[in-house]
């Protein structure tokens, strides 16, 4: 019996690993195949994405679950697999929950206390969305993850097959909701599908919701970097009153100061600090550096104009009384 177990865990995992990195791989292709970056990926962006990628998956995460695995006997002894007679099912649960949970407030406190914010700065500094984006952190930010430390105690307790699925499942939502692939968009136009579109954005994190989480600007009440902090639930924003769901897309994203600050910096601040004059990164930069007010007052403008152009236009379309 535990071979068999054993066996299934080992598959299990073996289907994460690649099949995510297939699915990753897939999206990435699409992507840039269709332009959806449209040329914004500049190379010190390329090499920010690229190692905020790579190093907490080949390095951050694999250590902290290493070691962690490795303490947690020493001082809890008597508590490994205590919880292995859970049913799978209910694990999967257990593990959704206090993963995703606890990186709600995780992401959330990283937006509402000001210190705390250029840890977690690298990951809004883009003005694109993509796949990548997902894992766009400062490394110090992905180190202290609260939800690592709490999956790596409850797979030392027994739970590591509903960890692996559930890492699975979450690394596929989050992914999709950074994608630039608006694969939500067919929910919100055909009204047949409007129930299941009602249920979908109110549960998991979809491209209309968090895209808004990454606008450059809130005043086109689409945008909306205050709330939407949800990775794999969006439930949780509901639950806690941070939801916007506007069923559309910013007209731009990112932080409308910021002006590509090296990708090390990105990577490393506070070890590294940005040569940026004004950054947040910069040696002397301000804690929490306001939005360029001009940048704001253009993309308000620029929005107003388009839905005048809009109404003009259906105007013209009017028929002519004979």
């Amino acid at each position: 019996m535990t071979s068999m177990i054993d066996f299934i865990e080992k598959a299990v995992k073996n289907l994460n690993d690649y099949g995510f990195s297939v699915l990753v791989l897939i999206l990435g292709i699409l992507e840039f195949s269709f332009g959806l970056y449209k040329k914004k990926w500049s190379k010190n962006e390329r090499w920010v994405d690229i190692a905020c990628f790579t190093l907490p998956r080949l390095v951050v995460r694999p250590a902290v679950a290493y070691f962690g695995l490795k303490f947690l006997p020493l001082i809890l002894p008597a508590f490994k697999n205590t919880f292995d007679w859970v049913p799978f099912f209910w694990g999967c649960i257990i593990i959704a929950i206090a993963d995703d949970l606890t990186q709600y407030w995780y992401h959330r406190l990283h937006h509402e206390i000001p210190w705390l914010w250029r840890f977690h700065r690298t990951h809004h500094s883009a003005n694109y969305m993509g796949m990548a984006m997902a894992s766009r952190q400062n490394v110090i930010y992905t180190i202290f993850f609260s939800q690592t430390y709490l999956t790596t105690a409850l797979v030392y307790l027994g739970l590591g097959i509903p960890a692996v699925i559930v890492k699975g499942i979450k690394g596929t939502i989050t992914t999709l909701a950074h994608s630039s692939i608006p694969w939500d968009k067919p929910f919100y136009k055909y009204k047949i599908l409007h129930p299941l579109a009602w249920v979908l954005e109110r549960t998991i994190s979809t491209p209309a919701t968090h895209h808004a989480h990454h606008a450059a600007t809130t005043d086109d009440g689409v945008g909306y970097y205050k709330g939407n902090f949800g990775n794999m639930f969006f439930l949780w924003d509901i639950i806690f009153g941070t939801a916007l769901t506007s069923r559309q897309y910013p007209a731009s994203y990112g932080i409308s100061h910021y002006e590509s600050d090296p990708w090390h910096a990105q990577l490393l601040w506070p070890i590294f600090k940005s040569p940026v004059k004004g950054s947040e990164l910069a040696a002397d930069g301000p804690m929490v550096r306001l939005d360029d007010p001009v940048t704001e007052n253009a993309l308000k403008s620029n929005q107003e104009e388009s839905v005048h152009q809009l109404e003009r236009n259906e105007q013209q379309l009017q028929p002519v009384a004979i």
